[in-house]
C-alpha cells in the first residue's frame, strides 16, 4: 500500500521512507481530533510495516502547524463541562507524540513557516528536526489563557532543551526564530527553504543502511535514558489537567 486513505493527513511510501504530510492548510494544519485519529492510523500502519525505515513529517501550505484546534477544545468543553471529551483528545495527543518517539522507524520533522504550541510538540517528539531559515516558533498557551499541557510536550521539551530555557519560553510566550531554535536544540539543522528536502535526504541515506535490530535497540536505549532522570512522569495527566481547566471555565 503506497498511501493511506485518511481525511486530514496525506501519506506516500517511497521505498523505505514514509512521507506524512499534515493536510489542513486552510487552517494552518491545526490539530483537531480527526487529525489525531489519522496520525494514530499512521502509527498503526507502521507497526505492520517492518520495511519502513524512516518517517518524514511535514505540513502542507504556508506553515507546518499552527497548534491545536482551540475552537474545537473550547466547544467540547462548553458542550461537556464534565470533561471526558477534552480528556479523550488529550489522551490521543499523548498517544500520537509518544508514538512518534517510540516508532521503530527514525522520525524526521521537516518544518517551515509557523510552528506553534501543539505543532512544536509534534516536532519535538521526532528523532531529528530540520527547519528553514524563515521558520518561527512559539509556545502561546499562557497568552491564550490555557495551561501548557498537550501530548506530554513539557517533559520532552525540558529533556531536549533544559528547564530554565523552557520556563522562559512558556512564561513569556515570545516567538523565536529558527536560529534560536537551533541553539536550543529544538532544531538539529537550519537551512534555506530550497535546501530542506536535501537536508532530509542527507539524513535518510545513511539511516536506511543501518542494521534494523541495532537501530531499533539504539532508539529504545536513547528513549529510556532520556527518561532516566524523571522521578514521576506527570505528562500522562495532561489530558485530565486540560479538561479540568477548560471545564472550570478558566480559559479566556
Amino acid at each position: 500500500m503506497d498511501s493511506l486513505d485518511l481525511k486530514t493527513v496525506r501519506t506516500s511510501l517511497e521505498g523505505a521512507v514514509l512521507q506524512v504530510r499534515l493536510a489542513r492548510p486552510e487552517v494552518g494544519n491545526a490539530l483537531d481530533e480527526q487529525m489525531l485519529d489519522d496520525l494514530l492510523a499512521v502509527l498503526s500502519y507502521l507497526r505492520a510495516r517492518s520495511d519502513v525505515r524512516v518517517l518524514v513529517l511535514s505540513g502542507e501550505g504556508d506553515s507546518f502547524c499552527l497548534g491545536g484546534d482551540r475552537g474545537e477544545l473550547l466547544r467540547l468543553a462548553a458542550e461537556d463541562p464534565g470533561g471526558p471529551a477534552v480528556r479523550r483528545i488529550g489522551d490521543k495527543a499523548r498517544a500520537v507524540c509518544e508514538g512518534f518517539a517510540a516508532a521503530d522507524p527514525v522520525t524526521i520533522a521537516r518544518v517551515h513557516g509557523q510552528v506553534v504550541g501543539a505543532g512544536l510538540a509534534l516536532a519535538i517528539f521526532c528523532d531529528l528536526r530540520v527547519g528553514d531559515t524563515g521558520t518561527r516558533f512559539r509556545m502561546p498557551e499562557l497568552a491564550l489563557g490555557l495551561p501548557t499541557a498537550w501530548g506530554g510536550a513539557m517533559a520532552r521539551l525540558i529533556g531536549e532543551v533544559g528547564a530554565a530555557r523552557i520556563r522562559e519560553l512558556v512564561l513569556t510566550a515570545d516567538a523565536f526564530d529558527a536560529h534560536t531554535a537551533h541553539r536550543l536544540s529544538i532544531l538539529h539543522q537550519v537551512v534555506p527553504a530550497e535546501e530542506l528536502d536535501g537536508a532530509v535526504s542527507r539524513w535518510v541515506k545513511p539511516v536506511i543502511r543501518r542494521p534494523v535490530a541495532a537501530l531499533h535497540a539504539s532508539k529504545t536505549l536513547m528513549n529510556a535514558y532520556s527518561r532516566g532522570d524523571r522521578f514521576g512522569d506527570l505528562s500522562m495527566l495532561d489530558g485530565h489537567f486540560l479538561s479540568a481547566f477548560l471545564g472550570a471555565g478558566t480559559a479566556r
